[in-house]
């Protein structure tokens, strides 16, 4: 007679294999969770430690977000690293609004975040003004650990969140 164990993990028999039983908004916000694509938006000098979280020593690319695209199409993360002035503040959300659902935003930096030590008119005091930010991350500039924390709370508020599939249930439920 085999044994049969129930596990936290699901179902585990010596016959038939492993079987894996979960839900399935845990499966798909695993998966995003850990495969997120940036869209680097290097406006100022917080742009270099962006770049410098994709170098060896930092490897961004452990914690699944090491395929910096270029693209806004092809991108869900949105990093906003520096200043963010008027004049390219119409283009960040134009790139912003070509990134497909679901998407989030990083602020990275004091200027990204609250316009930093520049007030005046010609700059954007918070990129928050324009699009909505998932994660703030401070400094002037962060070190690359400080950027790499900020993936780390993106991808706890990821696990969270509910798919899409489940919004559309819940807005179809509230209305009729």
């Amino acid at each position: 007679m085999s044994e049969t164990t129930i596990t936290p993990f699901g179902y585990d028999s010596k016959i038939e294999s492993n079987v894996v039983v979960t839900r399935l908004d845990a499966a798909i916000n695993w998966m995003r969770k850990n495969s997120l694509w940036p869209m680097p938006m290097g406006l100022a000098c917080c742009a270099i430690e962006l770049m410098a979280t994709a170098s060896s020593r930092y490897d961004i690319s452990r914690f699944g977000a090491e395929v910096f695209r270029f693209s806004p199409r092809q991108a869900d993360v949105m990093v906003v690293a520096g200043t963010v002035t008027y004049k390219m503040a119409l283009a960040v959300k134009r790139i912003w609004d070509q990134m497909p659902e679901p998407k989030w935003c990083i602020a990275m930096g004091a200027c990204a975040s609250s316009g930093g030590m520049y007030r005046s008119y010609a700059v954007l005091q918070g990129i928050d003004r324009l699009i909505p930010v998932d994660v703030y991350i401070s400094g002037c500039p962060p070190r690359p650990e400080a950027l790499l924390e900020g993936f780390f709370r993106l991808q706890r508020k990821i696990e969270g969140e509910s798919s899409l599939l489940e919004q559309k249930k819940e807005m179809v439920s509230e209305m009729g």
